[in-house]
């Protein structure tokens, strides 16, 4: 069984063709988790308006993506799960190709392709603009787990679990970090999303890593100090 885990929050631009784009994909025992952050759109409405017995609704009171992926991920039943944002859209082929690649490894992230709010690419390969691949060290430095992009097998969230408390931490990150230190990874080169960017999306694209965001390169190195600070906590409570 896969589950696939959507947030929302005031999505009602995007959601019915990124919904559509992963139903199409999905077998009928399979399952599409959306947890809507108290959307004061008509984001719920969207989702209820397709009537697909797939698709079960969670109401979260997180205010803060990270702790409503928490939320939808505690509720999936599937041993494969998928993580989804609610503004892209999933390119054919997607669950086929990442569920054959956990035949061989925990979790698979692979590649997008960057694209503007009316679809025009502008970015043929998130991979290559942002030098994603695979490394603990690499990663807990400057992420390129994005769960837009990732499956994994339940094994994977159940070592996971529960996620570090703190938001310098984001759930995707720490799948990955997580699976990295507890078993295989792969970084899939094949483009199996249109990763949409536009005026409300959380990561800027700029030209490296270090301006993603606009807090200060202070903040920024507080921030990996503290991934680092978790991964080697995990690590040690791994040898006891």
């Amino acid at each position: 069984m896969i589950s696939v885990c959507v947030t929302t929050y005031n999505g009602e631009k995007y959601i019915l063709e990124q919904l559509r784009s992963i139903l199409c994909q999905l077998g009928q025992e399979d399952e599409v988790v959306v947890s809507d952050d108290e959307s004061t759109d008509k984001t719920l409405e969207l989702v209820e308006s397709l009537a697909d017995p797939r698709i079960r609704v969670l109401h979260s009171k997180a205010h803060y993506f990270k702790w409503n992926f928490d939320n939808a991920l505690r509720a999936a039943r599937g041993n494969i799960i998928f993580l989804s944002d609610q503004d892209d859209k999933w390119l054919p082929g997607k669950v086929e190709q990442c569920v054959r690649a956990l035949e061989e490894v925990d979790l698979v992230v692979h590649d997008s392709r960057v694209v503007d709010d009316n679809m025009q690419v502008l970015y043929p390969s998130f991979f290559r603009f942002y030098g994603s691949g695979p490394g603990l060290l690499k990663n807990a430095l400057n992420n390129t787990y994005f769960g837009s992009c990732m499956a994994f097998r339940r094994s994977v969230l159940e070592a996971a679990l529960p996620f570090p408390k703190t938001n310098e931490i984001g759930h995707d990150i720490w799948l990955g970090l997580v699976a990295e230190m507890t078993g295989r990874v792969l970084f899939l080169d094949e483009p199996l999303l249109l990763y949409r960017r536009h005026d409300l999306a959380r990561t800027n694209l700029g030209q490296s890593l270090l301006v993603r965001s606009k807090r200060s390169i202070v903040v920024k190195i507080w921030s990996r100090m503290v991934v680092l600070y978790h991964v080697a906590k995990y690590k040690l409570k791994q040898k006891k």
